[in-house]
Order: structure tokens, then C-alpha cells, then sequence
């Protein structure tokens, strides 16, 4: 019963959407305040219909409901608590299901804390962000139904995709989905902007935190899924520019740009257009993702679907929002016609080569992805564009950003001298270029790829602190101290922001230029060297996991004849599924991670092992956190929270006759 009317929630609130899309967007264009205010109700009640539908499907797998057919496809009941749960969007219906659920709540969000928001522009964006959860809405129930029941249920289901069944991809999905959902509301103030008419700097404020909470979780969701590529598949890698981890990477790139560009709209009204369409892209990007996930075109071990029925349906939604969105844009071009003018020198200028820089980067991961697709369909050729086609046409777009980034993040507004500018920032540069030729004097010989990406890093990092630095005015060093501490949290945000992708630069080049790999067979007993360290194999066991069997390793590891720790790398097979899986045995720690791969036994009665000695591996998260962090203290800043709208003209609402 429960089953039924989660399925019955969802139809209801299907119609609910339809409300949230027509009533606000009329209201909206006759001044109606009744019709207006409809949408922010329809938006609560359709969060409040898709939270008790995604609760009965939660409800289903936990009870081990194998009625249900999408219960019998994802889970089993030996399977632990975490997994039954997790496995609700470990599966394309329960994954979609929940990409609405987020949706909703991010209407109804709009609806909660939008009072500041003109009544027009919060209807029309309750409008939109409406539209967009009909049309997911009605793909779930035409295409992708969760609740669907067998007319004989099986005594056990068939297990979650063993892959899925680690802690982090449990976490991994909702994260990437507030990210991927979010940016629909930068794309729905975007319409609405342009249904409007209006384009200024009340509008960038607006979207500024709303953009910034969805590049946040973004970022989470993506380096989530890193670290467990990391630690899980055992193949030592934290990023092998995968079709789906590219799909989650461009609307982050995008996004990034996004909240540069709202700056400048913020503060100099300029830019305008280039907001709105990248806001428009943010959204396209992904709803692309979406398709490369859901449709089968693309392999991937992250892949959630193989039917090209839904591609179509999918393509269809793609095409309708962003052909009418960019026809939109076009439509109204002249009404965002930018009034704060610049000189080719000065902040605004940095951020339009910011802004450049990331969405190229963002083009070439897209073609990368896309490629292979084109060159089966025009040419009937098999193609794989993989990581030496990224590392080579990326990274260069990188460097050039991290060089920009200081100097940019302390140019005043409107016009700068490079000369004046730079001078600051003489201190970070000297230390950048110290420690980039220390290392690579260090390390005798090696690859120049360490080097200089600690000397990149290193710029970065000082430059945000410099940044601080030189916002403290003059005076004494206590005096210039507490007005460090006073200032406002975005610029704490944005140094904190700026100081993790600067260490995320220096950690990727760090273990790409310095990691050691060593892959042999080994006897129980025997030892080998690893970059100092000695391991050695004590031990090869068999055991019985709540849903698996494992052969269970035991390395010990010691330096210089004191032990360090004991690691225990897996191999397990999980029956139900018939499908082994890889557990790294990692120490990790601040500087290096020591990682252990058990491999298969040879016929004489040794074991494959793959070691790798990776340098500063845990940087590369931990600049993620960062960045995140960073965004985390922006939002936080009072700015955010006072209402922008109070000191631009509002539209008022004309009571309905």
C-alpha cells in the first residue's frame, strides 16, 4: 500500500509541477498577486508530494519489498543497512526520483527564502525552475517508473551493483545532484531575467548564492567520486577523465565562470549577456551530463542506464529548455545592454580572461567526451580519446588560469596598472619560484612537471594571502591584523577558495611527477622496498563478508626496521552478482600514501602485487574541501542574507480583480 501511494505522490505531484509552471508565469505577466502567489504554495506542496514518494521507495528497499521490481534489480537481503538505502539512486528510476526530489526542494527553497526577490522575478523563476520539474516529472512516469510491481515476486533480489557498494559512492550521488540540480536555478533567474527584461546588479546579487550553493556541492559530489576512483577500483588513480566524470566536470567549469562573471554584473553591471548565457550553459551542461549518463550512448562504469528511448526523451528536454532559453536570449540581447565600462587593464578585464579560460577548458573536455560518439556516427570508426589527449589539451588552460589568479583577485575595478598592481605580489612570486627551483633541485634529474606545479601552487596560495594582505590598509602590524579578521567573509571565502585550487594544482602534479609504481609476485614472507619503506607479505586469508567472500592480504610495512602499520588489501567476489571487486590497503599519510593491490595467485603459489608510493595524494582532497569550505564562508557572508532588493526598485504586485 505505502508502495502505491508513493507511486500516486508522484503522479500528484506531476500536476502540482503543471500549477507551479502556469499559474506564477501568467500571474507574473497580468500582475495578478493571487496567481503569483500560487507558485510559491505549488512549489511547497510538490517538495513536500516528492519527499513522501522518495520515502515510500526508500521505505520498499528497506523492508526488502521484492514486489517492487526496481527492489529485486538493486538490492538483496543480506545486504548491510547503508547499501539498502543507498541503493534507492543507485539505479537509474531511484536516481531520477531523487534528482526531482532535489529539484523541488530547490523550488520550494526559492519559495522559502526569496522574499527579497521583486513578486515578478520570483514568479517567474518558481515558473521556470516548475517547467523543468514537469518535464523530469513526466519522463520518470512515462519512461522511468520506480514503483512498478511483479506479478510473482522472487524470494531474493539480485544485488546492488557491487561497485556501488562502498560508503563513498553512497554519499557520491546526492552531493553531484544538489550540484547538477542546482544550477537549474541559476538557469531559471536567467529566464526569468530575460522574460523581464532586466539585467542588473540587484539581479547578479541575487543569483550569486544560489550559484555558489550548487557549485559548492558540485565540488563535494566530484571529489567524493575521486577519492573512492582512488581507494576502490585499485588502479591507483584519483581521475581517469571518465565520459561521466567529465559529464559532472563541465558544469562545474561553467559554474565557476558563472560566479566570476555575477561579480562583475554585481559590481560594474557589465557582462551581462556573457552571465546569462553561462548561466543558460551552467544548466545545459548538466542536462548533457544527464543524457551521457542515462542514455547508453557512452560506456562507463558510472553509467546508470542503456536505453535509447530515454536518450530521446532526455534529448528532447535538452533541446526544448536550452533552444528556448538561447532563442530567448537572443530575442532579448539589446535589453542587456552593459553600462559599467572598463579598461583593457583592470579586474573586470582578468575575470573576462577567467571566465574565458574556464569555459574553453570546459569546450575541450566536451569535445573529448563527445568525440568518440561523432566519429561512430559520421565516419563508423571506433575512437577512444583518453587521458594523454586531456593532460595535453587542458592542462595548458590550467597554468594560464593559476598565473592569472592573483594578479586578477588584486586589480582595482574599472582600470589598473599592470606595474602598481603587480608590485604586491613580488613577495609570492620570489617564494613561488623559490620553492618551484628548490624541488626541482631536490629531485635531481626527474620530470619538470613537480616542480612546476609547486611553484604554481605556491603562487596561487600566496597571492590569496597576499590578497588578505593588502586589503588590511596601513598602519601597524596589530592594527592591519584586525582588520584582517574584520574583513567581510566572502574575501576569507574566496582566499580560502583560491588557496585550494592552488594546492589541488601542486598535489595532482606532485603524485603524476613523483608517485613510484613497483608490480612483482611475492611469496608469503618475502619483503620488498618500496621508496624506503619495506613491505612485506605476512599473510594470505580467506573470508566470509555479510554479502561477499574476500581473499583478505596482510602487509606489513616498516622503516628503517620500525613498523609504520599494516594494511589489508582485498579481493572479493560478491556472489549474488557474480562480480569481484578491487580494496586497496593504503596508509595514508600527510606527505605520501603507501598503496597495496593483491592481485591474482600464480600457479607456483605466489600472488601478484601491485605498490604504488604516492606523493601528497591526500592534498588533492584536501584542496577539494577547501574550495568547498571557501564557498561554504562566502555564503555565509551578511551580504548574502540582507535583502539586495531593498535598495533596488521593486515591482509591485497589482492586487487580482
Amino acid at each position: 500500500m505505502i508502495v502505491e501511494l508513493g507511486h500516486f505522490a508522484l503522479i500528484l505531484a506531476f500536476f502540482v509541477a503543471l500549477i507551479q509552471t502556469v499559474m506564477p508565469l501568467i500571474g507574473a505577466q497580468k500582475r495578478w498577486s493571487g496567481w503569483m502567489a500560487a507558485g510559491e504554495a505549488a512549489a511547497s506542496v510538490q517538495f513536500l508530494l516528492l519527499t513522501f514518494s522518495f520515502a515510500a521507495l526508500t521505505y520498499a528497499f528497506v523492508t526488502s519489498d521484492f514486489s517492487v521490481s526496481l527492489v529485486v534489480s538493486n538490492s538483496h537481503t543480506l545486504k548491510p543497512m547503508l547499501y539498502k538505502v543507498s541503493g534507492v539512486w543507485g539505479n537509474h528510476e531511484g536516481s531520477l526520483l531523487l534528482w526531482s526530489l532535489i529539484l523541488a526542494l530547490f523550488g520550494a527553497s526559492v519559495a522559502w527564502f526569496g522574499s527579497n526577490l521583486p513578486p515578478t522575478l520570483r514568479a517567474r523563476v518558481l515558473g521556470v525552475q516548475g517547467s523543468i520539474g514537469v518535464a523530469f516529472l513526466a519522463f520518470m512516469l512515462l519512461t522511468s517508473n520506480p514503483f512498478l510491481r511483479l506479478e510473482v515476486p522472487p524470494f531474493n533480489g539480485q544485488d546492488l551493483n557491487p561497485l556501488l557498494q562502498d560508503p563513498g559512492l553512497a554519499f557520491h550521488p546526492p552531493f553531484l545532484y544538489l550540484g547538477y540540480v542546482g544550477m537549474s536555478v541559476a538557469f531559471s533567474f536567467a529566464v526569468a531575467a530575460l522574460i523581464e527584461g532586466r539585467v542588473d546588479a540587484a539581479w547578479g546579487r541575487w543569483v550569486r548564492p544560489w550559484t555558489l550553493a550548487a557549485w559548492i556541492f558540485l565540488t563535494i559530489g566530484i571529489a567524493l567520486g575521486s577519492w573512492w576512483a582512488y581507494y576502490e577500483l585499485g588502479w591507483g588513480g584519483f581521475w581517469f577523465w571518465d565520459p561521466v566524470e567529465n559529464a559532472s566536470f563541465m558544469p562545474w567549469l561553467i559554474g565557476a565562470a558563472l560566479l566570476h562573471s555575477a561579480i562583475v554584473v554585481e559590481k560594474r553591471e557589465a557582462l551581462k549577456a556573457w552571465t546569462i548565457l553561462l548561466a543558460i550553459l551552467a544548466f545545459g551542461f548538466s542536462l548533457i551530463g544527464t543524457f551521457i549518463v542515462r542514455s547508453g550512448v557512452i560506456t562507463s562504469v558510472h553509467a546508470f542506464a542503456n536505453d535509447p528511448e530515454r536518450g530521446v526523451f532526455i534529448l528532447l528536454i535538452l533541446a526544448f529548455f536550452m533552444g528556448g532559453a538561447l532563442m530567448l536570449f537572443a530575442a532579448r540581447a539589446s535589453a542587456m545592454e552593459a553600462k559599467g565600462l572598463f579598461a583593457p587593464v583592470s579586474r573586470e578585464s582578468a575575470l573576462v580572461a577567467n571566465n574565458l579560460l574556464l569555459a574553453v577548458s570546459c569546450m575541450v573536455v566536451f569535445v573529448g567526451t563527445i568525440w568518440p560518439l561523432v566519429a561512430e556516427l559520421v565516419w563508423d570508426r571506433k575512437l577512444s580519446v583518453g587521458e594523454p589527449f586531456f593532460n595535453a589539451a587542458f592542462t595548458p588552460f590550467m597554468v594560464a588560469l593559476a598565473l592569472l589568479l592573483p594578479l586578477g583577485a588584486i586589480m582595482p575595478w574599472k582600470r589598473a596598472v599592470i606595474g602598481r598592481s603587480f608590485r604586491p605580489l613580488v613577495p609570492a612570486l620570489v617564494l613561488a619560484v623559490s620553492m618551484g627551483l628548490l624541488a626541482y633541485a631536490v629531485q635531481t634529474g626527474r620530470s619538470a612537471l613537480g616542480p612546476v606545479g609547486l611553484g604554481l601552487g605556491s603562487w596561487v596560495v600566496f597571492g590569496a594571502l597576499t590578497d588578505l594582505w593588502q586589503r588590511s590598509g596601513r598602519g601597524s602590524l596589530g592594527n592591519r591584523l584586525g582588520r584582517i579578521m574584520r574583513l567581510p567573509r566572502a574575501d576569507w571565502g574566496k582566499a580560502t577558495a583560491h588557496s585550494g585550487f592552488g594546492i589541488t594544482v601542486f598535489a595532482v602534479s606532485a603524485m603524476m611527477a613523483w608517485q613510484v609504481e613497483d608490480i612483482r609476485t611475492m611469496n608469503i614472507g618475502e619483503s620488498f622496498d618500496l621508496k624506503g619503506y619495506t613491505v612485506t607479505l605476512t599473510s594470505v586469508e580467506d573470508e566470509l563478508g555479510p554479502n561477499y567472500y574476500t581473499t583478505m592480504a596482510a602487509f606489513d610495512i616498516s622503516r628503517n626496521g620500525k613498523p609504520v602499520s599494516t594494511v589489508h588489501p582485498e579481493k572479493r567476489v560478491y556472489p549474488v552478482a557474480g562480480m569481484p571487486t578491487t580494496e586497496a590497503g593504503i596508509d595514508y599519510g600527510f606527505t605520501r600514501d603507501l598503496y597495496v593491490v593483491i592481485g591474482d595467485a600464480q600457479d607456483n603459489g605466489s600472488w601478484a602485487v601491485r605498490s604504488y608510493f604516492k606523493p601528497f595524494a591526500n592534498w588533492i582532497w584536501g584542496g577539494a574541501i577547501l574550495m568547498s569550505l571557501g564557498g561554504f564562508i562566502s555564503l555565509a557572508d551578511r551580504r548574502y542574507r540582507v535583502a539586495a532588493g531593498n535598495r533596488a526598485a521593486k515591482i509591485k504586485a497589482v492586487p487580482a480583480e
